[in-house]
């Protein structure tokens, strides 16, 4: 028997979808004007915003995540505040170990539960309404907070976003983006990496198009160039859904669709936007995850290869719903926490959601 959840019906089987974990690499975003992502003192914004962080979520919770929180803070103007959400008791008892001496910016909401990795989202949201993720989505709807970030369990982010801030009206499935370095310098935008790993064409059409707005609101690309991800260039190839998604793609007069593109040239400064379902999307990321990994236990340094180290922006982005939502990778330290949270920023700042919502109306 299946569910509603935000307008989406769900299968109770199918529910699996949602704990696709996030691969977070190729994703060295350099935020302010492509400087490098931990520099937050040259070029920070002044605005004022409030950016929320799980303190309770992730493999190196809390520690990591508070001494992430503090690395970031220290950067950062007082307008910009970062919102500590988790056990206030835990907080208190670590703050004095990273940061001897106050900062001004930091502030703690109290929530007394925690939702596990290994729990599953819907039921998790529905019996902990006082877990930090379920506190950071009620602060969010409400407004009381410009961004919420998590580096803990992926399926609850992706289904507290769609229960709270709901999906941006229009939006058939909201999706997560990846960014992914490419030669010569810049990122493309891939979307989907996990959150929907069956597409209809409607769909992979549709994220061709909130990610080309993306791509302008967030790297000020006039007309982004979009791309199908396929096993061939050629319109005829692919799979029947490939196919069908190619003429819808290519029939949008919203988008500056170039085609099809292959595996060997995501890297190749072809496209500025990668359409792709999210099975596809979530194994290409942890293949070069892989990859990075592997150089390194083999003392090979490159540093083009470096860029794809998921601490380098330790976050992705859900597109396609009504507010900021950043999802970490569970393994995330301390650095990638602060670079996160610069991601965060930047979110807030290019306000590619608002964007996205006008394209639809």
């Amino acid at each position: 028997m299946g569910k509603y959840f935000a307008d989406v019906f769900v299968e109770d089987e199918r529910e699996i979808l949602f704990y696709c974990p996030v691969p977070a690499i190729f994703t060295r975003l350099f935020f302010y004007s492509y400087q490098d992502p931990c520099s937050f003192s040259d070029d920070a914004p002044t605005e004022s915003m409030k950016i929320a962080v799980d303190i309770m979520g992730g493999d190196f919770a809390p520690e990591a995540i508070v001494e992430g929180v503090v690395m970031a803070a220290s950067k950062l103007p007082e307008s910009i505040q970062i919102v500590m959400i988790g056990r206030q008791s835990v907080i208190d008892a670590l703050l004095p170990k990273y940061n001897p001496k106050p900062l001004t910016n930091l502030d703690v909401v109290h929530a007394e539960d925690v939702i596990e990795m290994g729990e599953h989202p819907t039921k998790a949201l529905s019996q902990k309404p006082n877990s930090s993720i379920a506190v950071g989505f009620k602060l969010l709807k409400e407004k009381q907070i410009d961004a919420f970030c998590s580096a803990g369990n992926t399926g609850a982010m992706h289904v507290g976003a769609l229960f709270s801030i709901k999906a941006i009206e229009g939006v058939m499935r909201p999706c997560i983006a990846g960014f992914v370095p490419q030669l010569g310098g810049g990122h493309a935008v891939m979307l989907d990496i996990g959150a929907n790993a069956d597409c209809k064409p409607e769909m992979l059409a549709q994220f061709g198009e909130i990610g080309s707005v993306y791509a302008q609101a967030t790297f000020g690309i006039d007309k982004p160039r979009v791309a199908l991800m396929n096993i061939g260039s050629e319109e005829q190839k692919g799979s029947l859904v490939a196919q069908a998604a190619y003429q819808l793609l290519k029939e949008s007069r919203r988008i500056n669709f170039i085609g099809n593109m292959e595996g060997g040239d995501m890297f190749a400064n072809k496209a500025d936007v990668i359409v792709t379902d999210g099975f596809t999307g979530n194994t290409m990321f942890k293949l070069g995850e892989s990859i990075y990994t592997l150089t390194k236990k083999r003392g090979i340094s490159d540093e083009f290869i470096d860029k794809t180290n998921y601490e380098s922006v330790g976050g992705s982005p859900i597109v396609g719903v009504n507010g900021n939502v950043i999802i970490a990778h569970g393994i995330s330290s301390a650095l990638a926490i602060k670079n996160m949270i610069g991601l965060a920023i930047r979110q807030v700042e290019s306000d590619a959601y608002s964007k996205i919502a006008h394209m639809l109306s």
